[in-house]
Parts: structure tokens; C-alpha cells; sequence
């Protein structure tokens, strides 16, 4: 029932296209009943009396031929009709759903994404997709034949009650054998999907981490943890093959040990004058029918358990409650600096301390604010708060006196901009990893590349804006990608600027460059310009804010410009020399 319900799913979402193939199956079906009546006929009224009387006319034969090729051609039509339909309604049904959990993920929010692996994100958008919607190939055929098994039957019982009776035993022997193969198949087919999520998992993180892994010689490990998941799915797959290699041959077997027993019966029946010939080819040639339905029916069913697993497995994602709401507020194009305000922001992950209790400050519009404390103090998911990646336990985020979460979606994404640590890079051109696919002119693009000091070596590659960086951008070095990163940022000109370490990769004289340009900028503009949010560790970027908040244990320690919170506060004064003194121990040590 689980499989059916699945598959009324499909019918509902496309029940034009499942009309036709139907349409079309079904004329298969009865065209192919249809056969078994012109061959009756040609028995009883042109192949026997021709055994009696040595001749026939050539009109009879004439005749035959024609029921016979007449027959054949809207039966290939309705072929054409069933398999077209059949094709387009899959496919259409394994984009719809493709495109649906893609967009259930952008949806949900990062603490979502970080409990569940990749490799299962990807199985679900791509082998549970398919595994759901495998059923609708043999669908229409299967309900197609229903009504020619339906015709068939009736025809059978018509022509001889006593031997469509022994020909239909057939039907309880299938149904026996299609749920006792359900029985055994199901909970494999269940640990199979979940397996290849697993595999694709650890192949995904392969991949990413290939430099860790050869650089530490770790391949032969790697290869060992991803073949024991290989080998484990090969396992189950033979499993479920020696089941279906059991199943399928009695499938076949059942409808043949009906036609032989009809063939007895009618031997008997034909002795006793109970019926004529004719009527033994009929129902035998009829039951033959009825088996391909019935081995249809059979695909069918076969395809259900995996189809239901693939099905909860999507469905999980699509279920999934998007918790983040919505307003209708908006925020206005000024083209100044936005006003950011935190008011007694609180935060913690799931089954860990506060990361931030109570934290409060305010940014002024155009202001450059530098925030710095020790490593896991909560600054990048202090980042996260601020674009509304997630939102807090308590307290709120205000840009320009309104809470972020009553924004009208796409407003704070249209007035701030995240740039991470880690930059992600597009295998695309430098233009559509800088443009992201917006209408932007080339010369604001180089405008946002000159500001992130990433025009000089753009510049020198092959075809400048039009080259390709390949995956995640391996062609770049991790400064020259991190520069990529601000330049998609500043080629928007948020109103809203944050940093979180964006310039860690990048060599200090080229850093110092990129800040000088962004204050640049700003002071050339007519407006405030952009208010800026710095993560910061190196003295150098601190140095360049107008205002420092010191993190510690979630709140704000302490705020001032930098030289005086050198002064006043040891625990920031050590953190901040922390590099430089180490850098000059050993040089002593040396």
C-alpha cells in the first residue's frame, strides 16, 4: 500500500501525461486480447476446415492477414503511446523532486546542514530520487494490462467456464509470491539507500581532503574505509539479485504451469464434447495474455521497496520544518552605512554551555568595528548571527533600528555581506564567481577586484575576466581566493560589511592594501559608505578600526581603540602580542 501511495503521488502531480500512457497501454491490452479472438477465428472458421477439405479460399486468407497486421499496427501504437508517457512522466516526476530538495536545503538553516554529512545530502537529491520514482516505468503498462488481464479473463469465462477456472489459480500462487519476495527484499533495499549515502559520504570527504590525505600517506587507509562500504553494498545488492534471481523465474514458471494444466483440462473437455478446439487455443493463447500481465504487475511490485525507502528518505528533507520566519519589513537603499544594534544577543549549540550571554553593542553608520578574542570565543558565530545564518537563542539583531527577523526575505541578504575565513570559489569564470549570475558591468567588477588588490593577477591569467578557476578554485593560491571572496562581497556595495578573518591568507603589505583601499573608497564616496564588522587577529587590521570589542566568555570584556585597550587591558594586550612574542622567543631561543 506504502508503494501505491507513492506512485498516487506521481498521478496526481501528472495526471495528463499518465492519462495518455494508460490510454495507450490499454490499447496495447485490448488489441493484444484482440489477437486471441482472430486466432480462435482463424482456427475454428479457416485452419480446420481447411484440414478437412484440403483448400481454402483466398479471401479467408486474405482476411486473416488483414485482422492480423490491423491488429499489430494500433497495437505498436499504442506501444509508442505507453513508453513515451511512461519516460516523460519519470523524468519529469525525478526533476520536479530534484529540484524541490535543493531548495528545501537553501532553505533550512545552517544548523541543519552541519548535523547532517554531505554524502546523504547528496544521496537524497540524487539515488533516493531515482529509487522513488523507478516504479513509474512499468506503472502505466501494469495498469494498462489490468484492463487487458480484465478483458482476457472475461473472454476466458465466456468461451469455458471449467478452464478459465483452473487457468485463473494462477493469481494466488502470484500474490503469494510477490508478497513473500516484498518480505525479504524490503529491509535490504532499506540498508542499501543508507548505505549509499555512506559511500558517497566518505568518497566526498576523499575528495576534499585529498592533500591531507597524501601528504600524510594515507591512501591505502582511505582506499581500505571507502571499499569496506563498497564491498558491504556489493553484498546486499548480490543478496537482493539471488532473491530476485529466485523470485523472477517463478514468476515466469506460474503462468506456463496454468497453460499446461488448462491444455489437460482441455484434452479432457474436447473427448467429452464439451468444447471445441477452438476454444482450448483460445484460453490457452488467452492465459499466455494474462502471464505477461501478471509478470508486469510483477516489475511493478519488485520496484516498491526500494521505491518506498528512496520515497522516506526524500520525503525526511522535504518534511523537514523550516523554522525560520519571515516579516514584510524592508530596509531603505540609502546608500549609507547601515546602524548595526545587538541587544543582549544569547546564543548556544544544542547539548553545549552559552556561547554568548548577553552581548550588546551598536555600530554607528560607517563605522569600522574590529572584534578580537581567543580562539572558540563565539566571533564566527557571532558572524553568523549578524546575516541571520541562524538565529539566536535570546536577544535580537537590529539593522537600522529593525529586528532581522522581521525582514521580508532576500532584505538583509540585498544590504549585508558575509565574507568567511574559508573562501569557496565556483568551477566558473572569475566574472561569474565575482557576479554570482547578477547583471553587473565589467567595470564594477574590476572596480571590486582593484579595492580587494585582486586586479593585478586577474589580469595576468589567460583570459583575465573569462578564465576558469576550476573546482573550489584550485588554480588560485588561498590568498588569491580569499581576494575573490571580497571582491563578490564589495561588488554588491553592502551597506553591511563583514569580515570574519577574510584576509588570513593574505601577505600583510597586501592586506594593509586592501584595508587603505576600502577606506578609500569610502572617503571618496559622497555617503558614510559601508559599515564595516571586522574579526580580526593581526595587529595591523585592529589597528585600522575606529572601535575594538573584546570578547571574552561571551561577552564584551572590553571596547576602545586599540592603543588604549594595549594599555589598560593585559588579557587583550597578551593576546594580541601573542604571535610576536613567540616569533620572538624563538628567534632567541635560536
Amino acid at each position: 500500500m506504502d508503494g501505491f501511495r507513492v506512485l498516487g503521488v506521481a498521478i496526481r502531480r501528472e495526471p495528463w501525461v499518465f492519462t495518455l500512457s494508460t490510454l495507450g497501454s490499454v490499447l496495447f491490452g485490448a488489441l493484444t486480447v484482440a489477437d486471441a479472438w482472430v486466432l480462435g477465428w482463424s482456427t475454428d472458421h479457416v485452419l480446420l476446415p481447411a484440414f478437412r477439405t484440403g483448400e481454402t479460399s483466398a479471401g479467408l486468407l486474405w482476411a486473416v492477414l488483414a485482422l492480423f497486421v490491423g491488429v499489430a499496427i494500433l497495437r505498436a501504437v499504442g506501444i509508442v503511446a505507453r513508453r513515451l508517457g511512461a519516460g516523460v512522466m519519470q523524468y519529469r516526476m525525478q526533476a520536479a523532486y530534484r529540484r524541490e530538495v535543493t531548495s528545501q536545503y537553501l532553505r533550512l538553516p545552517m544548523a541543519w546542514h552541519q548535523r547532517h554529512p554531505t554524502g546523504q545530502l547528496l544521496s537524497n537529491a540524487n539515488a533516493d530520487v531515482e529509487a522513488a520514482w523507478a516504479p513509474i516505468a512499468p506503472l502505466p503498462m501494469a495498469v494498462g494490462t489490468v484492463a487487458m488481464m480484465a478483458i482476457a479473463v472475461a473472454q476466458m469465462l465466456l468461451v469455458d467456464l471449467t478452464m478459465a477456472v483452473v487457468g485463473l489459480m494462477v493469481f494466488p500462487l502470484v500474490t503469494v509470491a510477490t508478497l513473500t519476495y516484498q518480505h525479504f527484499s524490503s529491509p535490504l533495499f532499506t540498508r542499501i539507500q543508507a548505505l549509499r549515502a555512506e559511500l558517497s559520504e566518505i568518497a566526498h570527504e576523499s575528495f576534499d581532503g585529498a592533500m591531507v590525505v597524501k601528504t600524510l600517506g594515507r591512501e591505502a587507509e582511505e582506499t581500505e574505509r571507502f571499499a569496506a562500504k563498497a564491498n558491504e553494498l556489493r553484498d546486499l545488492g548480490i543478496r537482493v539479485g539471488r532473491i530476485r534471481a529466485v523470485f523472477d523465474p517463478i514468476l515466469e514458471a506460474i503462468p506456463s504451469l496454468g497453460v499446461l494444466a488448462v491444455l489437460g483440462v482441455g484434452v479432457y473437455q474436447i473427448q467429452h464434447g464439451n468444447a471445441g478446439a477452438g476454444d482450448v487455443v483460445t484460453i490457452a493463447y488467452l492465459l499466455t495474455i494474462v502471464a505477461f500481465p501478471i509478470r508486469s504487475i510483477g516489475w511493478l511490485l519488485g520496484e516498491f521497496p526500494r521505491s518506498v525507502v528512496g520515497f522516506r528518505r526524500v520525503h525526511r528533507v522535504l518534511d523537514e520544518p523550516v523554522r525560520t520566519t519571515y516579516g514584510d519589513a524592508t530596509l531603505a537603499a540609502t546608500g549609507t552605512g547601515a546602524r548595526l544594534e545587538v541587544d543582549r544577543l544569547g546564543f548556544g549549540y544544542p547539548g553545549g554551555a552559552a556561547l554568548l550571554d548577553e552581548l550588546s553593542f551598536t555600530v554607528e553608520p560607517g563605522q569600522t568595528v574590529a572584534i578580537v578574542g581567543e580562539t572558540a570565543a563565539g566571533k564566527s558565530t557571532l558572524t553568523t548571527l549578524l546575516t541571520r545564518l541562524v538565529d539566536p537563542g535570546t536577544g535580537r539583531v537590529l539593522v537600522d533600528g529593525t529586528d532581522v527577523r522581521d525582514l521580508a526575505p532576500g532584505q538583509l541578504a540585498g544590504h549585508a555581506a558575509l565574507v568567511p575565513q574559508t573562501a569557496f570559489l565556483f568551477d566558473d569564470t572569475v566574472r561569474g564567481n565575482v557576479t554570482l549570475g547578477e547583471d553587473v558591468s565589467d567595470e564594477d567588477v574590476w572596480a571590486a577586484l582593484r579595492t580587494a588588490q585582486a586586479d593585478g593577477f586577474v589580469a595576468a591569467l589567460p583570459h583575465g575576466l573569462d578564465s576558469r578557476l576550476g573546482e573550489r578554485g584550485t588554480t588560485l593560491s588561498g590568498g588569491q581566493r580569499q581576494r575573490l571572496s571580497l571582491a563578490r562581497a564589495l561588488v554588491r556595495h553592502p551597506r553591511l560589511l563583514i569580515l570574519d578573518d577574510a584576509t588570513s591568507a593574505v601577505d600583510p603589505e597586501v592586506e594593509a592594501r586592501i584595508l587603505a583601499a576600502m577606506r578609500s573608497t569610502r572617503a571618496d564616496a559622497d555617503a558614510a559608505g559601508s559599515t564595516l564588522v571586522l574579526i580580526a587577529y593581526r595587529k595591523a587590521t585592529i589597528a585600522l578600526a575606529d572601535e575594538v570589542l573584546f570578547l571574552a566568555d561571551g561577552r564584551i570584556a572590553d571596547r576602545g581603540a586599540h592603543e588604549d585597550l594595549l594599555l589598560r587591558n593585559p588579557a587583550y594586550a597578551h593576546l594580541v602580542n601573542a604571535y610576536e612574542t613567540t616569533a620572538a622567543e624563538v628567534v632567541a631561543g635560536e
